[in-house]
This record gives structure tokens, C-alpha cells and sequence, in this order.
């Protein structure tokens, strides 16, 4: 076997780096300042570039990008008498970057993962009050593009079991993480299951404060949670206190309307009633929403 000596070798890389179209590209952009010595001092260098894809591939998923640095092309630049490589973010890897930005402005408490993947695109308009509900979202996302702020007001959407209720919170979830704009999305029943585990490990003052100081917050299927007086008036009267108070926009879904629910609230699942506080609770859900009926098939059959 005749083994080629390094120099031949090195001749061949080295032609093999001169002779690639996007090396000659750039050379040829920069002949003011490039000059042998230069391109002598940077092969390394440019072997790296040339043994990568200098554009995004689109593979569908920055996992089976084949550059050293999954998601990221090389780029050349001169930087003190020499050639360098930077890198940059590909198309799908600003994709996925933007994609993980939107969930993590999406915060969720027990709520189902077709839920949190909505968008109003989805929504099938097949019903005059989804056409209703679909314009009341758009005039929301919408005041907030052209004032840079929120609206004091979300909507209470009830309804029967399977039309959708669940799904347009978290299609108006995603419209606003979009925006940039956190929301929290909370299963009332579920919520306040833990809470009452949550006494014990002293984590219950922060979990309300967080989910009652949302910049948007949205609470599912209110009404179908077994009720205390503790639930009721300690926790469910804090969160929507604080948020009239502060005028913070809140959404609420239930298969219940006002007065079935302000019924609901009234008693306790020890039978003990309070007309009073069941009274104050919805002046307090009153004063942050404004209710829209939802109707159309079950969805979930």
C-alpha cells in the first residue's frame, strides 16, 4: 500500500476548503482584507465551517440536527488578523426556542395537554354563541396589542358538560403567551384538594398568592368542587378580592350560571348555609366577568 505523505494530504484538505463555493464566497467578499497568510493562519478554522451545513436543514426537530451544536449553523467572520466561526441560531431551532417561550408563559394546575394546545383557529364555529365567544376573545387579545395593556374584565362561560368550555380558556392562554402576556390556568376541584394537603407542608399562603396574583387568571370548571366554608370564604373569597381589587382580568368556566352557582355556594358539604357569603363571593366574580352562555353538541362523546 503506498500511504500518501502529510503533505499530500494537507494539500488536499486544504484545496478541498479553498475550493467549497461559500469559502470562496466570503474570500471574495473580504479581499480588502483577506490576504494568504490569513487564510494560511485560519484552515482549521474553515475545515470546521465547511464540515457542517452553514443552513438550517429543516429536519422538523433541532435532535437530529448533524452540526456540533444541534439547532446552530456556523457563520465566518474576521476577528484580529484571522478567520473565525461563529454560530447562530437556525430556523427551527428559533422555532422551538419561540415554541418553549409560550409554554413557559402558560402556567397549569391539573389542566389536560389538548387543553393547553388549543388555539381559537381550532375553535369549530358551528354555534351563533361561539361565534359570540370567539369575537369577545378576539376583542380581548385585541385591546391588548393596540393599548399595551390588559383588560379589567375576562368573561364566566357556562354551559353543559363537552362544549368547549375547557378548550377556549386555553386557546385565549395561548393567544396572549403569544403576546408575551403569563396566564395561569387552575382546576378549581383539583385545586382545592391540594390546597387542603398543602395546610401541612406550609406551602398553602404561596400557592394562592401565586395563582391569586396572575397577570390573567383562569379558573375551570368552578362549582363542581366539593365545598367548605374554608374553601369558600379563605380561599376562592381571597383570590377574587385581591383580584377585583386590582382590577386583574379573570376567566372562569362552569357548567352552572350565576344563580346556580351563587345556590351552590351557599352551602357547605356539611349542609351548613350562608346565603350572606355565597352572596359576596358573586358580587366578587360579578365584578371581574361578565357571563356568556355556551352551548352546542357534547364533544367529548
Amino acid at each position: 500500500m503506498q500511504i500518501p505523505s502529510f503533505q499530500e494530504r494537507y494539500n488536499a484538505i486544504r484545496n478541498q476548503i479553498l475550493e467549497h463555493p461559500n469559502v470562496q464566497k466570503f474570500l471574495a467578499e473580504h479581499d480588502d482584507v483577506v490576504n494568504k497568510e490569513m487564510v494560511e493562519r485560519s484552515l482549521a478554522k474553515l475545515y470546521e465551517y465547511i464540515s457542517q451545513t452553514s443552513e438550517c436543514c429543516n429536519c422538523g426537530s433541532t435532535e437530529k440536527c448533524t452540526n456540533y451544536l444541534k439547532g446552530f449553523v456556523p457563520k465566518l467572520y474576521i476577528t484580529q488578523n484571522s478567520i473565525d466561526v461563529e454560530y447562530e441560531r437556525c430556523k427551527q431551532k428559533i422555532i422551538e426556542d419561540e415554541r418553549r417561550e409560550i409554554e413557559s408563559m402558560i402556567s397549569s394546575m391539573y389542566m389536560p395537554k389538548d387543553v393547553l394546545s388549543a388555539t381559537l383557529k381550532d375553535l369549530e364555529i358551528d354555534d351563533e354563541s361561539r361565534v359570540e365567544i370567539l369575537n369577545y376573545a378576539a376583542d380581548f387579545v385585541a385591546h391588548i396589542k393596540n393599548s399595551g395593556e390588559l383588560p379589567k374584565k375576562g368573561f364566566y362561560l357556562y354551559g353543559e358538560f363537552g362544549v368547549g368550555k375547557s378548550f377556549v380558556l386555553g386557546a385565549i392562554a395561548n393567544e396572549l403567551a403569544s403576546l408575551k402576556v403569563p396566564s395561569v390556568l387552575v382546576f378549581v376541584p383539583e385545586f382545592l384538594r391540594e390546597l387542603k394537603n398543602s395546610i401541612h407542608d406550609q406551602t398553602l399562603q404561596e400557592k394562592v398568592d401565586y395563582v391569586k396574583q396572575a397577570p390573567v387568571l383562569m379558573l375551570d370548571d368552578i362549582g363542581a368542587e366539593s365545598l367548605t366554608s374554608w374553601a369558600r370564604d379563605e380561599i376562592l373569597g381571597s383570590i377574587l378580592h385581591y383580584r377585583m381589587s386590582e382590577q386583574l382580568p379573570t376567566f372562569i368556566t362552569s357548567n352552572l350560571d350565576y344563580k346556580q352557582l351563587e345556590i351552590h355556594l351557599a352551602e357547605t358539604s356539611r349542609g351548613e348555609m350562608d346565603v350572606v357569603k355565597a352572596a359576596r363571593i358573586m358580587e366578587r366574580i360579578k365584578a371581574v366577568t361578565f357571563p356568556i352562555r355556551m352551548t352546542g353538541r357534547n364533544r367529548r362523546l
